[in-house]
């Protein structure tokens, strides 16, 4: 798919990797739809970017608030031919702590938002995507976003490594349940990449981090993610994979 002159919305793309995502397609020619719970900084980088980009608030566990945002995302620029679908919560919790088990709670709301509401968002956007005209028979591309949690869940991630690893389990079958609307799904599993959340983190324990990947030894750019999505995006033969990209660690217990 050619990225100019069509619409994406990136879900969690008021920072980290989803605004290195809004970024990056935004000058490949793309009408931005930045869809994020932190609505401040959302509409600043809609503002620093220019007109073809707006920020919703969105919570995409919520069917109204999904729904919303392609009906808005629909008036404003006609289509929805994109989706990365990266917003997502980070939990941690043993499943036996010091006072009991694990709140079923913070399981639940775990897979309800990176699981159940990756894929409302996608099945909305779909629904959308199903009414372009297309190109060779194409009309749109999601790109979901997992994580190595999926296949190397540390100690304290049961919640966490169970919701990304149901996001990779489905790429195949949605992939398949849209081939004939002419809509590709890929997956993107993310290593360590330096996000906000991780600059938190005290440096010894960052470069800690970074000597475990076998190569490049560093931490993961947000752009090095942006651009595999746009790589997925133009590369019409990508469908139905789910890509790590992690500079091969293997995540230890803990």
């Amino acid at each position: 798919m050619v990225i100019n002159g069509k619409t994406a919305i990136v879900t969690g793309g008021a920072s980290g990797m989803g605004e290195a995502t809004v970024i990056r397609l935004y000058q490949a020619g793309a009408r931005v739809v930045i869809a994020d719970l932190n609505e401040e900084k959302g509409k600043a980088l809609a503002e620093q970017l220019g007109n073809n980009a707006i920020c919703m608030k969105t919570d995409i566990s919520s069917v109204d608030d999904v729904k919303s945002l392609c009906m808005s995302t629909m008036e404003t620029f006609g289509a929805i031919h994109i989706l990365v679908n990266n917003a997502g919560l980070g939990t941690v919790g043993r499943t036996l702590g010091k006072k009991g088990p694990l709140n079923l709670n913070v399981f639940k709301k775990t897979i309800e938002v990176n699981l159940v509401g990756a894929f409302n968002m996608l099945s909305n956007a779909a629904w959308e995507m199903d009414q372009n005209e297309g190109e060779d028979g194409e009309k749109g591309v999601i790109v979901n976003v997992s994580s190595i949690a999926a296949y190397d869940g540390q100690i304290g991630q049961a919640s966490y490594a169970a919701s990304k690893a149901g996001i990779a389990g489905m790429t195949l079958p949605i992939a398949r349940d849209l081939a004939r609307h002419g809509i590709r799904v890929c997956t993107i599993a993310p290593g360590i990449i330096d996000t906000p959340m991780l600059k938190e983190v005290p440096e010894p324990a960052r470069q800690s981090l970074a000597k475990q990947v076998p190569f490049p030894a560093r931490l993961g750019e947000p752009d090095e993610f942006a651009r595999l999505v746009q790589h997925i995006i133009e590369n019409g033969y990508l469908n139905a994979e789910c890509i790590r990209l992690d500079g091969g660690i293997r995540m230890g217990p803990q």
